[in-house]
């Protein structure tokens, strides 16, 4: 996935509609986080066990609510100017520090 190659398909996007006044990071947040609702909607009642067992139905409505948080992400971090391939690394970076992999005796 070509990150910033999505990032400008989705200025183009926004551009053609005019939708670029409504396209501030705050709106942008607010928009992601009803997405992630919807994300988790599809998980609400479902077992663990379910949840690893989705039928194909299920599982594309995942993969659209998975995108439009993908998609919101991108926009909130192309509108803030935060390389995100850079803070992904980076993280990763500090999360293997936090938590070093487990010891086997």
């Amino acid at each position: 996935m070509n990150i910033s190659a999505l990032q400008a398909r989705l200025r183009r996007f926004a551009a053609d509609r005019d939708w670029q006044p409504y396209q501030t990071p705050k709106n942008l947040a607010m928009a992601m986080t009803v997405e992630a609702a919807e994300l988790l909607e599809i998980f609400q009642w479902l077992t663990p066990e379910q949840s690893l067992a989705l039928d194909d139905d299920q599982r594309r409505h995942l993969g659209e609510e998975l995108s439009d948080v993908l998609l919101y992400l991108l926009q909130i971090a192309d509108h803030t100017g935060v390389d995100l391939e850079a803070a992904v690394e980076r993280k990763l970076a500090m999360n293997a520090i936090k938590h070093p992999p487990l010891t086997r005796s």
